[in-house]
């Protein structure tokens, strides 16, 4: 097996780069597709073809219309529909594409079980969040939410550029939280006398 030196920071990138999609899809990976191509972070080999010309463009695009359709009330529900599965996906290949392992198995195992599950558990907390705005205000405070979304897609996914490891580490331990709060796990209190 190799070392886990050389992968684990990999891992970490792509798991923060991860928490970033389940907020907008495709800013982290716009991010990580120009990073690659300027040096700044390497692909694993299999995976140069996330650093192309043509890809830049195309998540330009992607981004630009994701951004701007989530700023139609009751559309952005509808996209939190079909953002789940998708963001799974680009979780998952985000991270794939920065562990550099041998073993084919071993590096879509750790992408999709750790990319893809920060990335969906992400956005299905999102998705319920913009649900609630929804019924709440009528779908008139959506921007508001669309506007924080944006805002933190791109701040977690430069920082993971810059701090794959703190980034990495922190999303797990957010996530973690998040899933305790939400299954209404309590650490029990001591019993005051």
């Amino acid at each position: 097996m190799e070392n886990l030196s050389e992968w684990i920071p990999g891992l970490f990138l792509g798991i923060a780069l991860s928490a970033g999609s389940g907020f907008r899809v495709f800013i982290p990976a716009l991010v990580s597709n120009l990073a690659g191509k300027f040096g700044v972070v390497e692909v694993a080999g299999n995976f140069s073809w996330m650093t192309s010309d043509t890809l830049t463009w195309i998540l330009g695009l992607a981004c630009l219309l994701e951004i701007g359709a989530y700023y139609v009330p009751f559309i952005d529900n509808l996209l939190d529909t079909v953002a789940l599965p998708v963001s799974f996906a680009a979780g998952a290949l985000i991270t794939t594409s920065f562990i550099k392992i041998d073993d084919p198995v071993l590096q879509w195992g750790l992408g999709i079980v750790a990319g893809g599950g920060v990335a969906g558990t992400i956005q299905a907390g999102t998705g319920l969040l913009r649900l609630a705005s929804t019924k709440f205000t009528a779908g008139f405070g959506n921007g508001i939410f669309s506007t924080i979304e944006n805002i933190i897609s791109f701040f977690i996914s430069f920082m993971a550029i810059w701090l794959p490891v703190f980034m990495g580490v922190l999303v797990l331990y957010l996530v973690y939280r998040v899933i305790r709060a939400l299954t209404g796990k309590k650490q029990k209190q001591p019993a005051d006398h």
